[in-house]
């Protein structure tokens, strides 16, 4: 299992509801449901309060119309070669059931053994024994050192780079949200993350930010942040002003939300006190963004860092140190040159 699925077939069709996919599923797989979100809870509900033959009989008729309804659509123009595999929640009757029709209609289909569950239990032992076998360079840097810009000049060198904040759909900080989009499910987090590692290759060294545990509302799995921890580091410094620069432009979407930003600031409170929290809501009423920013960074976001990261990487005192001059998507590109 694994990468595997999606290279020895040439789709992966999930046959859950919409509801079972969005929740998790394999990276790369088509939602193709055999039953829609209320028709498999009437299905079931007829099962528990009528009986099992008048459930099996309606939901065949609905798992017969929509299997019809994904022929004539998604999967109208695959050739005669196509090799599909399907899965469900056990790997049952909704998945035997497609794959059967896609067997009469002469492909090559098969179904996943134990369904959606396997899938899943593989997801949690490799999560706990794979981060181990590579080696990591975790980029710190306080908040707004442009650690996420780094990151991506790496990639774009050819650099193995494991973005986790990217994944989770998150910045990794109290107004990191990401702008219309919500985070995935932490199970979804977690396939994304398996997909991810599995195509780096554990013979080359792997680049990843300081994370701490949570990214947003999301887990980072044990084995992963034990394993950044233990691991070398890079230290980028910069001055404030290109600080300022870098997170204005990351959180321009508050600056016409001050509602969403205002609650934001609220979770502070607890940390920071009222008076505090009201006179960074000011100068956000004000529109001196540059004020606002500074003022979070140096009274909130720096002795956040200070306290976490020197605590929870050991290897931190010996990183070698980065600077950054300037905001310019140039200057992180000198960085990873000089760094890959």
């Amino acid at each position: 299992m694994g990468a595997s699925i999606l290279t020895d077939f040439d789709a992966v069709l999930d046959a859950r509801s919409p509801a079972e996919f969005a929740e998790d599923h394999v990276p790369g797989a088509i939602s193709c449901p055999v039953l829609d979100d209320a028709e498999r809870a009437h299905v079931g509900t007829l099962y528990a309060q009528d009986s099992p033959f008048a459930a099996k009989r309606i939901g065949a008729a609905l798992v017969a119309r929509n299997i019809a309804r994904h022929l004539e659509t998604l999967l109208a123009e695959k050739p005669r070669t196509w090799r599909p595999l399907v899965y469900c929640w056990r790997g049952g009757k909704r998945s035997a059931a497609f794959a059967h029709v896609l067997r009469e209609v002469g492909w090559q289909a098969c179904t996943l053994e134990g369904g959606y569950k396997a899938y899943r239990r593989h997801v949690v032992e490799q999560l706990a024994e794979l981060p181990v076998k590579f080696t990591f360079r975790v980029v710190h840097g306080v908040t707004g050192s442009g650690k996420s810009r780094l990151l991506r000049a790496l990639a774009r060198t050819g650099a193995q780079v494991l973005d986790l904040e990217e994944l989770a759909a998150h910045r990794g900080s109290v107004l990191g949200n990401l702008p219309g989009e919500a985070q995935p499910s932490q199970k979804l987090f977690e396939s994304r993350l398996l997909a991810a590692l599995e195509r780096l290759d554990r013979a080359r060294q792997v680049y990843v930010e300081g994370e701490s545990r949570k990214i947003g509302q999301l887990q980072v799995p044990a084995a992963l942040i034990e394993t950044m921890r233990a691991s070398d580091c890079v230290l980028i410094e910069a001055p404030i002003e290109t600080r300022v620069a870098l997170l204005m432009q990351e959180y321009r979407h508050f600056f016409s939300d001050p509602a969403a930003l205002g609650a934001q600031l609220d979770c502070l409170a607890a940390l920071h006190g009222r008076e505090r929290i009201d006179a960074w809501k000011q100068l956000a009423a004000r529109g001196d963004w540059q004020a606002f920013v500074a003022r979070l960074l140096v009274e909130h976001y720096d002795p956040a860092y200070r306290r976490s990261a020197a605590r929870n990487f050991v290897r931190l005192p010996e990183a070698a140190v980065l600077r950054v001059r300037s905001p310019d998507e140039a200057a992180f590109e000198h960085l990873a040159a000089g760094l890959a």
